[in-house]
């Protein structure tokens, strides 16, 4: 699932309209304008619902995996270690093609340290490797895990529901500020908001803390067998009704708010089926060696979609198949670097430190769960 998460924000960026590097030329390749503009409407939303995704899935997964004596230190190594060195990487590359020649000192060092999206001066929370902005707001969840685990931990089953709604009613919060009380700012060209409200309602790690906590919240219910058993056209239909509302529901309230119950069921629903041993077909070697390198796929697109489009192909614009074609070259282009990322970078690294040592001393660990004695106590 989380490739598909990720093909849905390559989507989002192969069909801009302007190319950030490059404002004058387009990164959609279509020269029919109905068509490109028609593209651009629909896949436009599919950035704020591919991550979106991601940050409820890491809520629910690390909670579905947690080792209950894990020190809150190798817990921190090993998520660091799992983002770090493919940013770093990337982060090299993309300064060497093209963000070293026009990003400040002020803008490099915070994204080179994953914390630049803390930042509300555009400059700073858009440079070097655009789509390692999410990686800020991971590293917060990773930080607060092992301390907001304790507390969700000890919500009673029947009130999971609760809190699940409350998370919701969080992002919805965060939306309405952002829409009535954070300042405008200025305005961008491919942001649908004034900048600084673009920021706190997107960007700002902190924002984004509700979509994790509501992920923890899945995990507890699923494995507590509190889940309802829903069927997979209902699950399809309530995505297609939910990201077309996306689509033409305004900022900010598009960004998390429209798609966040959607996104949950489908976790919900798919993790669910997987406890049952139910067929999703999900689960082939296909889709697992996809899931495998999405982490890399998600970090390098800007290199073929942004750089490669702009450096090789200029602002030229094709007939279907001519557009089809170079689409479907973006995409392998992509698959490529996010296959040699995790091949060469991210597994060795994973394999070489990540393994924890054996230690008598604990740090914060999470408590006791698993989800045969979750659905023990909730019966």
């Amino acid at each position: 699932m989380r490739f598909l998460a990720a093909l849905m924000v390559f989507f989002a960026h192969a069909f801009l309209l302007n190319n950030p590097l490059n404002l004058t030329v387009p990164v959609n390749p279509f020269a029919d304008e109905g068509i490109a503009h028609a593209l651009a409407k629909v896949f436009g939303p599919a950035g704020f619902v591919g991550v979106s995704f991601f940050f409820v899935l890491s809520g629910f997964v690390l909670t579905w995996s947690m080792k209950p004596d894990d020190p809150a230190s190798s817990f921190w190594r090993r998520r660091v270690l799992k983002i770090f060195p493919n940013h770093l990487v990337m982060w090299a590359v993309v300064m060497v093609l093209f963000a070293g020649a026009y990003t400040p000192l002020h803008s490099w060092l915070p994204n080179l340290f994953l914390v630049h999206s803390w930042f509300p001066w555009d400059d700073t929370n858009s440079g070097v490797n655009l789509p390692a902005w999410s990686l800020c707001s991971e590293l917060l969840f990773y930080l607060v895990f092992p301390f907001i685990i304790r507390p969700i931990m000890r919500i009673a089953v029947d009130r999971l529901w609760y809190w699940a709604g409350a998370a919701v009613a969080g992002v919805a919060v965060v939306a309405l500020l952002a829409k009535f009380v954070v300042p405008a700012g200025t305005q961008f060209v491919l942001a649908p908001l004034p900048l600084t409200k673009m920021w706190f309602a997107y960007l700002f790690p902190p924002a984004r803390i509700f979509e994790f906590v509501l992920g923890i919240l899945l995990a507890r219910i699923v494995a507590a067998g509190r889940w309802p058993r829903i069927p997979a056209p209902a699950v399809a239909a309530l995505v297609v009704a939910g990201y077309a509302a996306t689509v033409v529901t305004p900022a900010p309230y598009n960004f998390v708010l429209v798609m966040l119950v959607p996104i949950a069921v489908v976790i919900g629903a798919v993790a669910s089926a997987d406890v049952r041993r139910a067929r999703t077909g999900l689960a082939g070697p296909v889709m697992v060696w996809l899931g495998t390198v999405s982490f890399g796929f998600y970090l390098a697109q800007v290199v073929p979609i942004l750089y490669g489009r702009l450096k090789l192909f200029g602002g030229e614009t094709y007939g279907v198949p001519g557009a089809v074609a170079l689409l479907a070259g973006m995409f392998a282009a992509t698959l490529l670097l996010g296959w040699l990322l995790y091949r060469f970078v991210e597994a060795p690294v994973m394999r070489r430190w990540a393994r924890s040592r054996p230690t008598t001393a604990r740090s914060a660990p999470g408590p006791e769960f698993s989800p045969a004695t979750e659905a023990g106590a909730a019966g």
